[in-house]
């Protein structure tokens, strides 16, 4: 079979990156391009090391991207993506965006948390939304997928069999959630230096976190219903991962083994959805490098709650793995091609 050519739009950034070293080891893909703002001219191996005599592309600018390549990730700020999945669009290409451009459905939505308007209206029409584990059906032959938010993720596949279970209240919900300072970008930022960071842990963006919103659209989907939930992410001294706790009121007569039940259906056959074993609990050093989500479930009887702990890395299944396993899906690859790698034990 002749490869596909790929290529990646914001190469040097984090997710950037990893997109680049997860593609070089797909099977139906070749990386073809990369590009970046800041280090055009360059090689990506002299921003990265780590890809001397592995990947020596030079770092051009995003027209080169779209001209050479059938598939166009982009990892971009919000606002960046649009008028390049238009030229990708009318041209029969893939456009992935890893950004914030067609996460939300809702233009008011996207006003309110972006500051912006869909510029594009047509082409938002045209978006395909995908956690693969929700939204798998809509993704064949999909040409424009919006990739999710690594919170997003986290937050939606821990609670989501929960709410089809008829055991859980759909309000009171509280998500209580941590990331990695990658999550921040690489860009220079006061709380993510070192000495901001290091034996520190805070909450930031207290209930206005841009997540929120595109957390309530995909549960709210999966009830039939405006969701509203409460959201607090906080900033972990670690390089990577994300833990979700999250508390579930549940209903009167509820049944534990009813509802651990709902999540053994939900997730029997995804490849990278793991339900715990009773009495384990999800852990990020379990999850690094790799595109699995594990869930554990906790039982508070006392007071009537569901807890739930998901966790992922922020950068593969929050956001470059889960953009190739998109990928896969839509254009009919085995969906763990060039994801299969297990965790590190340390």
């Amino acid at each position: 079979m002749k490869k596909l050519k790929a290529g990646v739009i914001g190469a040097t950034g984090y997710a950037g990156f990893e997109l680049v070293r997860l593609l070089i080891n797909h099977t139906y893909i070749e990386l073809a391009a990369v590009s970046s703002v800041s280090y055009t001219g360059k090689k990506i191996s002299e921003v990265y090391p780590q890809l001397t005599g592995i990947c020596e592309l030079v770092l051009t600018d995003e027209d080169k991207v779209t001209e050479d390549c059938d598939i166009v990730f982009a990892s971009l700020p919000a606002g960046h993506s649009e008028p390049i999945a238009r030229r990708c669009f009318d041209e029969g290409k893939i456009f992935i965006d890893i950004g914030a451009d067609f996460r939300l459905k809702d233009e008011g939505d996207y006003e309110k948390w972006y500051g912006r308007s869909f510029e594009d209206k047509e082409l938002h029409k045209e978006a395909v939304y995908s956690i693969p584990e929700l939204h798998r059906n809509n993704l064949k032959g999909a040409k424009l997928i919006a990739n999710p938010g690594c919170y997003v993720t986290s937050v939606c596949l821990g609670l989501y069999p929960a709410l089809i279970s008829g055991e859980a209240e759909p309000s009171g919900i509280v998500a209580d959630s941590k990331s990695g300072a990658t999550g921040a970008g690489r860009g220079l930022s006061l709380n993510t230096h070192f000495t901001e960071c290091n034996e520190a842990f805070a909450p930031y963006k207290l209930a206005c976190h841009r997540h929120t919103p595109e957390i309530e659209q995909v549960l709210g989907e999966a009830v039939k219903n405006k969701l509203r939930l409460t959201f607090i992410p906080h900033l972990l001294p670690a390089n990577r991962g994300i833990e979700s706790t999250i508390y579930v009121n549940l209903k009167d007569n509820y049944d534990f083994k009813k509802l651990r039940k709902a999540y053994e259906e939900a997730y029997a056959d995804e490849p990278f959805v793991k339900l715990l074993p009773e009495g384990a609990i999800a852990n990020i050093k379990n999850v690094k490098y790799s595109n699995y989500c594990h869930i554990s479930l906790h039982e508070d009887s006392r007071t009537g709650k569901l807890i739930i702990v998901s966790v992922l890395d922020n950068m593969v299944k929050g956001a470059a793995g889960q953009a190739i396993q998109n990928m896969n899906i839509s254009l009919g690859f085995d969906e763990v091609e060039g994801l299969g790698a297990v965790p590190p034990a340390f």
